[in-house]
């Protein structure tokens, strides 16, 4: 198998943390540049993570890869409030990426228009339901869902999108789950 995206990419790493000790080659791109012409070769929808599986099909977006690597190596499926769960970070997560991608491009994201008022909200009220989730016990155990909040949390920090000051439940996910097998190796901090 292999994977192509972007060594600073959230949904990459979750992608990485899940294939953990798998054999499998990473290919870092440089989606904004020197690359790009390869990514459009593989995916039409021009979305990293990208997965080569071993009969050359290409499986596009972390969620499907998710699933096939979930039968693949026979891990726990997500179950359902664990999809919802999903849902939640992945909306915060695509919110923050463009709140990203805006502010790359030169545009003012604190504006008060419909569009990036929009994001925020979504990303607050995201944060908020996962954080009283993780002080649940949601999160308390190393699996698919919790290595994605980590590394919604992790990059969000990272990127200056988002003050967890008043969410100590993912400040204590992230600080508890440091030390899991493959975090420090997908560090994205490592990439710039």
């Amino acid at each position: 198998m292999k994977l192509l995206g972007s060594g600073t990419s959230p949904y990459v790493r979750r992608t990485r943390l899940l294939l953990g000790d798998a054999d499998y080659e990473f290919a870092s791109l440089d989606i904004y540049g020197a690359d790009r012409d390869e990514l459009r070769k593989h995916n039409p929808a021009l979305k990293i993570p990208m997965l080569i599986d071993d009969d050359g099909q290409s499986i596009y977006d972390s969620r499907v890869i998710a699933r096939y690597l979930t039968a693949k190596l026979g891990l726990e499926r997500p179950d359902w409030a664990q999809e919802n769960q999903l849902t939640l970070i992945d909306a915060a997560n695509d919110s923050m990426v463009t709140i990203a991608l805006s502010k790359r491009s030169g545009l003012d994201t604190s504006r008060d228009i419909n569009f990036y008022a929009l994001q925020h909200e979504r990303i607050a009220r995201s944060i908020d339901a996962l954080s009283a989730m993780a002080a649940d016990g949601a999160f308390d155990a190393w699996h698919y869902p919790s290595m994605c909040l980590f590394c919604l949390v992790d990059w969000a920090e990272m990127r200056e999108l988002f003050d967890f000051s008043g969410h100590e439940p993912l400040r204590d996910l992230k600080a508890r789950f440091a030390d899991q097998p493959m975090v420090a190796a997908t560090d994205p901090r490592k990439a710039l």
